[in-house]
């Protein structure tokens, strides 16, 4: 499988070509705020302060509780309409807020760090490939099925930390309906559907859901069955895109940490695996009908 030379930034050469998260984030899981909502809620903490209010006070002059005040400032909440326009009159009405308020995205928040230039790269690639022995693919995942995953990670989160993380998976579902064009293919381990997460109802709604995920025709299941002898892709997990620009690039995950890859020998051997366990894996037709076997009738 050739690989293409892309983005300079990325390709690089040598150690350069290897992007690591796991120094950059300092071992941290939790989701950060997205850059756009950091600044927007030091823009507001400012405003206030120099208004000589209170975060109590603003949130009684804008209608909104202090601790609603804190979490925007801190960028942990996307503010509403009214929000901004409310805050924007109490702090003097200079105007910032409205026009710094357009440039507000969501579209990182409840990410975890290291996974973050992943998701962007992801968002415009134009072909997807996941390999998962853990757990079902968070593009495939059911809300209920993300929620009990969210919920049972250390450190434990808040109910408002939750809530994003579980915002942020299901919005990137979209993307699998939004570019018909763009394929989708997924290699999982039988028995990842074999791990009770709550009762055989939620069993059976989680096999629904990825069967109704996977029946587009852009996207395509394949499943490695119990009965399957060892293969090429035991290392772990891995995710492998092609950018417009015809470069392929890797992604792996682990304990605490993500990790980029870019150098092209490497990404061709990941890319080598992948095509190998897709000869080892039941045929997407095959994988459906053990699905629909496992969910069995209500």
């Amino acid at each position: 499988m050739d690989i293409v030379n892309g983005d300079e930034a990325l390709a690089g050469s040598g150690a350069e070509a290897r992007t690591e998260w796991s120094g950059a984030c300092g071992g941290e899981r939790e989701p950060h705020p997205s850059d756009s909502l950091r600044t927007f809620g030091a823009v507001v903490q400012a405003l206030r302060e120099h208004a000589g209010l209170s975060r109590a006070e603003l949130g009684a002059v804008v209608r909104y509780s202090k601790h609603t005040v804190e979490s925007v400032e801190l960028g942990r909440r996307m503010p509403d309409d009214s929000f901004v326009e409310r805050t924007e009159e109490a702090t003097g009405n200079t105007g910032a807020l409205r026009k710094a308020a357009r440039h507000l995205t969501r579209g990182e928040a409840g990410l975890a760090a290291w996974f973050r230039r992943w998701a962007r790269l992801e968002r415009d690639a134009v072909s997807l490939c996941t390999y998962e022995n853990r757990l079902v693919p968070g593009l495939l995942q059911s809300e209920a099925y993300a929620r009990a995953v969210f919920d049972g990670t250390i450190p434990l989160r808040t109910d408002e930390e939750l809530e994003e993380q579980l915002g942020a998976r299901m919005e990137r579902q979209a993307m699998m309906r939004e570019r018909p064009k763009v394929p989708f293919s997924f290699i999982v381990e039988e028995q990842v559907f074999w791990r009770e997460f709550g009762d055989a109802e939620a069993m059976r709604a989680l096999i629904d859901h990825v069967l109704e995920r996977t029946s587009l025709r852009n996207v395509t299941l394949q499943v490695v069955p119990l009965r399957a002898r060892l293969h090429a892709c035991l290392d772990g997990p891995v995710r492998i895109l092609e950018t417009a620009e015809g470069q392929r690039l890797a992604y792996s995950e682990g304990q605490q940490n993500g990790r980029l890859i870019a150098d092209r020998k490497e990404v061709s051997l990941l890319c080598q695996r992948y095509d190998t366990l897709r000869s080892q894996a039941l045929p997407p037709s095959e994988s459906r009908a053990l699905l629909e076997r496992l969910r069995g009738e209500p």
